[in-house]
This record gives structure tokens, sequence and C-alpha cells, in this order.
């Protein structure tokens, strides 16, 4: 299991345009990704319970990440977080 915080720094959030790129990026993977804010949780593979979460800007995030690809997976939505989000 491998684990990421951040704080999202687009201003207006994680909404439809970004929310639909990382869920696009998590599919590529086949380890679980969960995104967690304030104790709720989100597959970031399903774009509505990502949207759902209601992430705003200034609001950091969790990211846990298990499965075989764990590894790979971590370094691309690390970075993928940090050019998009």
């Amino acid at each position: 299991m491998k684990k990421f915080s951040y704080t999202v720094k687009d201003e207006v959030g994680i909404h439809a345009r970004p929310a639909g790129l990382l869920v696009k990026e998590a599919k590529k993977y086949a380890s679980k990704i969960v995104i967690d804010k304030d104790g709720k949780t989100a597959e970031a593979g399903k774009l509505m319970a990502v949207m759902g979460l209601g992430v705003k800007c200034g609001q950091t995030v969790e990211v846990t990440i298990t499965g075989e690809d764990e590894d790979v997976a971590y370094e691309a939505l690390k970075e993928f977080f940090e050019n998009n989000l």
C-alpha cells in the first residue's frame, strides 16, 4: 500500500474536466486507488464518486493505492495531481 496527500491548487477544485482526466488516469492501473477527503472516500475510477467528494481549492485529499502495480500507479498519480490539480 502506498499513500500520498495532496492539497488541491486548481482554483475551482476537482470539477468535471479534471475529474474525468483523473478517472481516465486511474483506470490505466490494476491497483485499487481510493481518494479520501475529510473521512469521505471515493474510488478514483468512478467519475460521480470523485465529483461527489466536492473537493475545493485549498483542501487536502489523501490518495491510497493498493495492488500489483501500486509503485508505478503511485508515481504516475502523484505526477498527475501535481500537473493537473
